[in-house]
């Protein structure tokens, strides 16, 4: 084994880590590029971006999964616990997990039993199975090359010093990586349910006495559950009749974690001739998931279509494990799983659970529904069937064409939770669809299988949810001509809109993809069609692009372009302030002195009314730029104020209601009475001052990004505020650095035969802060300083903090 380490500048120093790394890992001098010798060369640009290449896929795995866990390492190691099952056996049970994300930061054992039961032994097999060569090769790289990295630690005695002495940090298997890729399906479905899947339980165990290691009787179930709040994005595809030019624009922009596993890790991958992709991936995934390659552009945001589903099961008489369907009886699939739970320092206890399964899915615990002798529930989520994923990713970052790309996603419909917004060369056009796995249910179905029970969780449900009777085979999900998954609904019945103009997303449904060309007619499980109004975020990004088009905004012409964008989509305005902040002034602030009888944001009512003088309020708001940019004052107060406000009901905050002809226009006009607004903005000042919040401080003291010693200062706002630029404070706090909002942006535009991209990676690349990649893109993003993205083999070699080295095995 060798490691070859060629860069710029010292040599001297790199001959003498080439000769170290040798003598620590007995290699012998070898540069042999075959199957069972991978091979990658890596070559990081500006912001540390690395651009990876080699001959074939495992080579191309091995450089990827090197790079990761040499930026990465902790968050990776801890990850990897987190998939295996095994975290109660380093940070023991009642601990809750490091990290937010897709899966929420509950207690350990109940993550570790949920993951030994749902990314079981025997679907995970199946997942592999069905995986395509180049997926294999570029796992078994992966696995390599993160071991590889962790061999050579002892070389980087100042790097991961957060993890790099404990037990928990191992090697993986190829295994690591498929549980991984597994998890990442279910982030609209099962792990939102982690909770009650862990703890669902038989009532013969529910009624036993509960010990310290016993389940949760019945786990909580709330709307929040369903609302994973990290999750949302924005997304703008651009044809040539909005750029005025010869080639369309795409810009993304996920709303997405900042820390843990989930967050985005930025990377180039080639094979010459096969593959040449740009963009993002989950840490762990070794294929990028949101990018560029040279003749096509895409992003994701998250859809509205549920992914998932409930069955109520009709138990056999006098055994509460066995269920009917069409009068058959079926024993539950029995999942008898023990973890080992650290108690002290070298103790390890031993904490069994039984869980179950149905044809259908786990069982789950749904509180106020009990699984009791005569019934009990079962959770479908579509994509545990779904291993096209990956294929999926693979075949569009390899797509020639936005034809090519367009035919792919509707011969995979493997997208598991995710809009997508794509841009092609040579093509005038720019594409939405929400095409991927959803369940296919009728509306006979939904008029006959529903079951009464739904209606004690009508509130914590999408209404699209199906909640359905599981002893009738008639009830089961359906197929269509086309469907490419069984019970998924078939690709020509899923929303789709290609335009010339402009396409978007802003987590609002397939409906107004175009405000000139309502999508409608499609099945319920998708969202609504004009039912309700759109979001505030929503609202902002159609307008900002209709001003632009019409020119009636700040910047020159009525066009869009690179430069523009990269104004537009971070200017951090806050709609709701435009439309209601000088109606709400002129109501008020005549009168200043208000007696607040409570705060109905954080449920409280004074035993007598406190007395506030909102005088210095009134003149912050007055001249606040109705912005969120770093230096705004008077933003955390309008916060406040609206978040107080947005609950009442929609008769009540607004004159004109939504119409759903006038969807960018309506609701407008404040209809709140005057002591409505002005408990409103008393209790507002009143909870800042109890914050130590000052009424003037600037949007940066209190929305930062902490790295290191560094408080790193951001833009933006709430997307309920009506803030287009997300870095949401909802509980305003001036210790609180948030986690989650901007992640990674990208412009991508094909003029004149080039590929002209810019990012910005608010996380940075590293969670090292020994590593120069740790803070140095999220103060790009918190200076509005896009990089510009060298792509082609003659930018990468040309960048002025250009590193080259050479990994092989």
């Amino acid at each position: 084994m060798i490691f070859e380490t060629i860069k710029i500048k010292p040599y001297f120093k790199i001959f003498l880590l080439i000769i170290i790394s040798c003598l620590l890992t007995a290699c012998i001098h070898s540069t042999s590029t075959n199957k069972t010798h991978p091979h990658a060369e890596i070559r990081r640009t500006s912001s540390g971006i690395p651009h990876i290449k080699a001959k074939n896929w495992l080579g191309l795995g091995y450089g990827y999964g090197y790079v990761q866990a040499q930026d990465n390492l902790c968050t990776m190691a801890d990850s990897f616990l987190t998939y295996r099952g095994e975290r109660s056996r380093y940070f023991g049970g009642k601990a809750t997990l490091l990290y937010g994300g897709i899966i929420s930061k509950v207690q350990n054992l109940d993550s570790d039993f949920y993951h030994r039961h749902v990314l079981s032994e025997e679907m995970l097999n199946r997942m592999i199975q069905a995986q395509p060569k180049e997926v294999k090769q570029l796992v078994s790289g992966f696995t390599a090359g993160y071991n590889r990295y962790l061999r050579e630690l002892p070389l980087h005695p100042k790097a991961h010093q957060a993890c790099r002495n404990n037990d928990w940090v191992q090697s993986i298997n190829e295994q690591d990586i498929y549980l991984r890729m597994y998890a990442a399906a279910f982030a609209k479905g099962y792990s939102l349910m982690l909770t009650n899947i862990a703890n669902a339980q038989p009532p013969s165990l529910l009624s036993t006495a509960k010990t310290s290691s016993s389940p949760e009787l019945i786990a909580p179930f709330h709307l929040n559950n369903l609302e994973s709040k990290g999750i949302g994005s924005n997304a703008y595809g651009f044809g040539t009749q909005a750029t005025h030019s010869d080639s369309p624009l795409l810009f993304g922009n996920p709303h997405w974690y900042w820390f843990g596993p989930d967050r985005f890790y930025q990377a180039q991958l080639t094979i010459p001739g096969e593959l040449d992709v740009s963009g993002v991936s989950f840490l762990g995934i070794p294929i990028i998931q949101i990018g560029f390659n040279e003749n096509i552009a895409w992003s994701h945001t998250i859809s509205t279509a549920s992914r998932m589903g409930f069955y109520e099961l009709s138990l056999a008489p006098d055994d509460p494990l066995s269920y009917l369907r069409d009068g058959q009886k079926i024993k539950m699939q029995a999942n008898t799983i023990t973890v080992q739970v650290k108690q002290d320092p070298g103790v390890l206890v031993p904490v069994t659970r039984t869980l179950y399964k149905s044809v259908y899915g786990p069982l789950v615990n749904l509180s106020p529904l009990q699984w009791d002798t005569k019934k009990a529930f079962a959770v479908r989520d579509i994509n545990q069937e779904n291993f096209r994923m990956s294929r999926n990713w693979l075949r569009l970052n390899k797509a020639r064409s936005l034809e090519e790309f367009m035919a792919i996603q509707k011969q995979e419909s493997a997208m598991p939770w995710v809009n997508t917004i794509a841009v092609g060369r040579d093509s005038n056009k720019a594409w939405y669809a929400d095409i991927g796995a959803v369940p296919n249910v009728s509306p006979e179905q939904i008029k006959s299988c529903t079951t009464p029970s739904r209606q004690a969780l009508a509130n914590q449900l999408t209404s699209g949810t199906p909640f359905f009777d599981g002893s009738r085979s008639e009830c089961d999900w359906q197929n269509d001509p086309d469907s490419v998954q069984t019970g998924a609904i078939g690709p020509s019945r899923m929303p789709n809109l290609l335009r010339a103009d402009y396409v978007a997303n802003m987590n609002n449904s397939y409906w107004l993809t175009n405000p000139q060309s309502p999508l409608t007619g499609y099945p319920v499980i998708f969202g609504s069609e004009g039912s309700e109004p759109i979001s505030m975020r929503a609202r902002l990004g159609h307008l900002m692009v209709q001003e632009r088009l019409q020119g009636l905004d700040q910047y020159p012409g009525k066009y869009v372009d690179n430069e523009i964008l990269q104004k537009m989509t971070l200017n951090s305005r806050a709609l709701t302030a435009e439309l209601f902040k000088s109606q709400l002034l002129e109501k008020i602030c005549h009168s200043p002195l208000i007696d607040v009888q409570g705060d109905t944001l954080n449920g409280i009512i004074y035993p007598s009314p406190r007395r506030v003088d909102v005088t210095e309020a009134c003149h912050i708001l007055s001249d606040w730029d109705n912005s969120g940019n770093l230096s705004a004052r008077g933003a955390h107060i309008w916060d406040g104020v609206w978040n107080r406000l947005q609950g009442l009901p929609e008769a009540t905050l607004f004159a004109i209601p939504f119409d759903k002809n006038d969807p960018l226009n309506t609701p407008r006009k404040l209809h709140a009475d005057r002591e409505t607004l002005q408990q409103a903005l008393g209790a507002t000042v009143l909870d800042l001052a109890h914050r130590g919040l000052p009424l003037n401080a600037q949007r940066g003291d209190y929305v930062y990004l902490i790295r290191g010693d560094k408080q790193i200062p951001l833009y933006g706002g709430c997307g309920n505020v009506g803030y287009f630029t997300i870095a949401c404070v909802e509980n305003i706090d001036v210790k609180n650095s948030q986690d989650y909002g901007n992640s990674y942006l990208q412009l991508v535009s094909f003029p004149n035969n080039k590929v002209e991209t810019y990012t910005l990676l608010l996380t940075s690349l590293s969670d090292d802060p020994a590593s120069p990649h740790y803070s140095d893109g999220t103060w790009k993003y918190s200076e509005k300083q896009w990089l510009r993205l060298p792509f082609r083999e003659s930018e990468i070699t040309a960048d002025p903090n250009y590193q080259y080295f050479i990994l092989a095995d």
